[in-house]
């Protein structure tokens, strides 16, 4: 039987009594049969604007889904709920996908998860033909922007949808989309007279830093050992190769870290997904392949072993660290050679002349994001036009100011090596030059009789590098990627070579990284070292319970957090924690209170590191 109040849906199944800010509006828009752009950040509880919606109406809610690997976490979930969730795709035989197909003739599934390319089959719209549908959802609704870095041809056809099922309220829903993309959703998904809701981008509990890579491993270990040493999180890196490497790396020095990228079978990739979800700790590192649909709610941190393609890239990869709440970090660590091999990917690619505009434009917003010495909140915000008034106090140029100096003599130096030599050298020869090094290359090209040659000798090759970065991400050189990375100048370099203007960059000081690492600490989790015991043993508790599913599917972190801070020991405490609904107070409530009681009685007794008396 159907519940019909929304509030009623959310306390007794999901165990919360009221709706973050904006579900409450989408959720009566939706049951009231209308159609929603739904823009709203990675954690900040998407799924429920359609999930809640499908319950109070009749009918089964339809979810277009773009991951197949992930849809059985996704229907995990909403089992553990004690709802009749399912769903069908190439991985179910042909007799499990004719019984799913009975239960929704017969009006027993509350929830189906279906990708596009199955949806968009005669044969499953001729089922749906059949049924009574509640609400069709288009999750990852990004997908449908020929511009965007989740591009899917299939989505393109979805505004069947409303051709074919006109009276069936459709919600698309994203957490990253510029204003060209959100037209794009609108016009593709026939969207025209739909309402939106967008909210604030702001993801305040993640900190995000980024620095300047200088040993891009060493750097990665630190970060881990202050801030994550037994977290769940993933590592991005931009090329196969390197995904092998630095998870053989991590495995080397005691952590447990898989590899995804699209180089291996559908096979491994799912095994190691899987092992992702269900265990705690498990570090993935990856290639862009890995992350869209993740519901993993404690991932504690993502890490950026290379420049992502664009602000929205990195606001998506970003976003799948600290889906509780709970705080998180985003932290990056960069060089030139990202700028220089980015840039080259893009111009070999099949892409037509104004793609690859596009796509230049979202790599030097890209460069500025990470070049800039300002609030990096406020203009990753910005971008998606979101405004936030007063710097964030959560990220390393607001923790850690960086300091800037007057580059103009160093950058018309810089400008000048890159001028004199032709305009056909990349960064490494222009520094060899710049320190009048004796290379025989040098010598063959005959530059060592140059003025600048040797003129830069105050700056080490490091600093030079890190200027010569700055000036392409400030636009006064582009780089040649069909000339083996090439320098030229660029028509704003005119008057900074001039003297016409100051140009202030970011310091040089190598020491800026130490200061800067040292505000990252203590963002992690806030367990007392009092209750570190407690934790640790609903933790393992936890993993007892899950059977094999992922472990957040009993519990999240959140949730395990507000038991330890208060410490419940009733059902009708336990009924008070957020995310105990009372299908889950049944199933579990009786053995997070036992293991509470036991842990209050022993309260004095040492415990060993699992949790248990020593």
């Amino acid at each position: 039987m159907k519940h019909r109040d929304a509030l009623d849906i959310l306390r007794t199944i999901y165990g919360y009594d009221e709706f973050r800010p904006q579900q409450a509006d989408i959720i009566d828009h939706a049951i009231s049969g209308q159609d929603a752009l739904v823009l709203m950040p990675t954690g900040g509880g998407k799924s429920l604007c359609y999930q809640v919606p499908a319950l109070a109406r009749r009918g089964t809610g339809v979810v277009v889904s773009p991951l197949i690997a992930l849809m059985q976490d996704q229907v995990d979930a909403l089992l553990a709920l004690n709802l009749n969730a399912a769903f069908i795709n190439s991985s179910l035989s042909p007799s499990d996908i004719a019984h799913t197909e009975e239960d929704l003739l017969n009006g027993d599934i509350d929830l189906l998860y279906v990708a596009p390319e199955r949806l968009l089959m005669p044969s499953m719209l001729s089922v749906l033909d059949r049924c009574e549908i509640s609400i069709f959802a288009i999750d990852e609704a990004h997908c449908v922007s020929q511009w965007g870095h989740d591009f899917r041809k299939e989505y393109m056809s979805l505004n069947v949808l409303h051709e074919r099922f006109p009276d069936v309220p459709r919600l698309a829903l994203t957490a990253t989309a510029d204003q060209r993309t959100r037209d794009e959703i609108v016009q593709n998904l026939a969207l025209d007279d739909a309402r939106q809701f967008v909210s604030s981008f702001d993801r305040p509990n993640i900190h995000y830093a980024i620095k300047e890579a200088s040993n891009a491993k060493d750097d990665l270990w630190r970060f881990l050992e202050n801030n994550h040493p037994d977290d769940a999180g993933i590592v991005y890196c931009l090329s196969r190769r390197k995904v092998e490497e630095t998870a053989e790396w991590l495995c080397g020095k005691g952590r447990t870290a898989l590899p995804y990228h699209a180089g291996l079978t559908g096979a491994v990739r799912q095994k190691n997904q899987a092992r992702f979800l269900r265990e705690e700790g498990v570090v993935v590192v990856a290639t862009i392949a890995f992350g869209m649909g993740i519901d993993k709610p404690d991932v504690r941190f993502v890490a950026h072993l290379n420049l992502p393609k664009s602000v929205e890239a990195y606001y998506q990869e970003t976003g799948r660290a600290g889906r509780d709440g709970q705080p998180a970090n985003a932290w990056m660590s960069y060089g030139l050679q990202d700028i220089i091999n980015l840039r080259s990917m893009m111009q070999g690619s099949d892409a037509d002349e104004q793609h690859k505009r596009v796509e230049h434009h979202k790599l030097e917003a890209m460069m500025g994001l990470a070049e800039m010495g300002t609030c990096r909140r406020q203009a990753l915000l910005a971008y998606f036009d979101d405004h936030l008034e007063n710097p964030c106090g959560n990220c390393d140029n607001c923790l850690s100011p960086p300091k800037t100096w007057d580059a103009t003599e160093a950058a018309q130096k810089a400008l000048s090596c890159a001028y004199r030599t032709g305009q056909r050298f990349g960064v490494n020869y222009l520094i060899d030059v710049l320190l009048g090094k004796d290379a025989e290359r040098i010598q063959r090209f005959g530059h060592s009789s140059l003025a600048v040659f040797g003129i830069g000798k105050e700056y080490t090759t490091t600093q030079w590098r890190s200027l010569f970065r700055q000036l392409i991400a400030k636009g006064l050189l582009s780089v040649d990627v069909g000339g083996h990375g090439s320098l030229s100048l660029t028509e704003a370099a005119r008057p900074v070579l001039r003297g016409e203007c100051e140009l202030n960059l970011r310091e040089l000081d190598s020491r800026q990284e130490k200061r800067s690492r040292s505000s990252k600490k203590n963002k992690s989790l806030a367990v007392s070292i009092a209750d570190k015991p407690l934790w640790e043993k609903l933790r393992k508790l936890r993993s007892q319970l899950s059977e094999g599913k992922p472990a957040y599917v009993v519990f999240t972190d959140s949730t395990l957090l507000e038991m330890v801070e208060q410490k419940p020991t009733t059902s009708e405490q336990m009924s008070g924690v957020a995310g105990v609904g009372v299908h889950k107070l049944e199933k579990y409530g009786d053995a997070f209170i036992d293991a509470i009681k036991e842990y209050e009685m022993f309260a004095d007794v040492d415990y060993d590191d699992a949790g248990e008396p020593a």
